[in-house]
């Protein structure tokens, strides 16, 4: 693909560009004002007065680049993400390990709590897996909890998926999910807007969440407490005139409270992986998205509840399937006002198994 900046190759295109994203990756929306006035990153540089790096310092950033295979895209060239060339805010220049086409695919982001609940953990996974089934690119940003769950679910899927990271290209944050990180590269893309080295800071992970929320069609919060980085993400996306959906939680509970006030303030309610496709108008070539889990196993479900009440986990034990695989079609059961959950957390059926899936 043209554009792409290749650190292997004695181009100074590059080191101008890496210079530029050291002076500007904290305030791009200047950036581009300044590459809008000035034409190129080394006219800015010197209109403004800014001092470029020294070569040094831009040679071993190169070496780095290099040594992981990342190759970098400048905004205006043609590798560069039209969804991102939207942006008011847009990076400068991206890194990318990985396969820069998964930047150019319609894409749906799926964000949420890092301590979030086997529920909520389950449920991402199997949205990840519906949407990367329907041919559609997977964004999150490789945190803890719902990002890497979401990740994983469009792996298992055979899909593509995209992280953004908050750090510098040649970093894993966390570093626990390096070997994610590592699958990730392999069926998709890992990105950054940061300079190589660049350590993850608290100023960069709002930064990181609009490009999350930036490169995808719609953005789906699973779970969220009311102050939470995924509420950033969804903003962001509201912003930038995408589509934002919410998963509906339980009152009272913490990781729910700032779903639930997204829905409260207008996001759409996510009742399954379809209401995100239909909205953004995306047709799969193979026709209607199938569920993450089969219409047998939701049948199960519902007849497992027919002959007698459960919890989660006990109706876990009895279908001898984990939580996190029935959260999908649990949800569908009570959105659908088939199953109730009394105070006790037991799940009662309240319509005709037969009719139902």
């Amino acid at each position: 693909m043209q554009g792409i900046l290749d650190p292997r190759d004695a181009d100074a295109a590059l080191d101008d560009w890496l210079s530029f994203q050291e002076a500007y990756c904290l305030r791009p929306r200047e950036g581009l004002e300044a590459l809008r006035r000035f034409g190129s990153p080394a006219a800015a540089l010197f209109g403004l007065g800014l001092v470029r790096e020294g070569g040094g310092k831009r040679s071993g950033a190169r070496l780095v680049l290099a040594r992981a295979g990342i190759r970098s895209i400048a905004v205006g060239s043609p590798a560069y993400p039209a969804a991102l060339a939207l942006l008011e805010d847009g990076p400068s220049l991206l890194h990318v390990k990985g396969e820069v086409e998964a930047l150019h695919a319609p894409a749906v982001a799926i964000v949420g709590a890092r301590a979030a609940s086997a529920y909520g953990l389950g449920l991402a996974r199997a949205l990840a897996i519906s949407f990367a089934r329907a041919g559609l690119v997977v964004v999150s940003g490789l945190a803890r909890g719902i990002d890497a769950a979401a990740h994983a679910g469009a792996l298992e899927a055979g899909g593509k998926t995209v992280a953004v990271q908050g750090c510098g290209p040649d970093r894993v944050y966390p570093a626990a999910h390096r070997s994610l990180a590592d699958r990730i590269a392999a069926n998709g893309a890992v990105v950054s807007e940061f300079p190589p080295g660049a350590p993850p800071r608290g100023a960069h992970f709002p930064l990181r969440n609009r490009v999350v929320s930036g490169l995808a069609r719609a953005t789906v919060v699973v779970e969220a407490r009311a102050r939470s980085g995924s509420l950033s993400t969804a903003l962001h996306a509201i912003g930038q005139q995408r589509e934002v959906f919410a998963v509906p939680g339980p009152l009272g509970v913490a990781t729910s409270t700032g779903t639930n006030r997204l829905i409260r303030d207008g996001a759409q309610v996510l009742l399954d992986a379809d209401d995100v496709l239909a909205r953004i108008g995306f047709r799969p070539g193979s026709g209607r998205v199938r569920r993450a889990t089969s219409e047998a196993a939701c049948g199960r479900v519902a007849r497992e509840l027919a002959r007698a009440p459960a919890s989660r986990d006990e109706l876990s034990r009895r279908l001898g399937e984990p939580p996190e695989a029935l959260a999908l079609e649990i949800l569908e059961l009570e959105m659908s006002g088939s199953l109730i959950e009394d105070r006790d957390g037991r799940l009662h059926l309240v319509a005709d198994p037969a009719s139902l899936c």
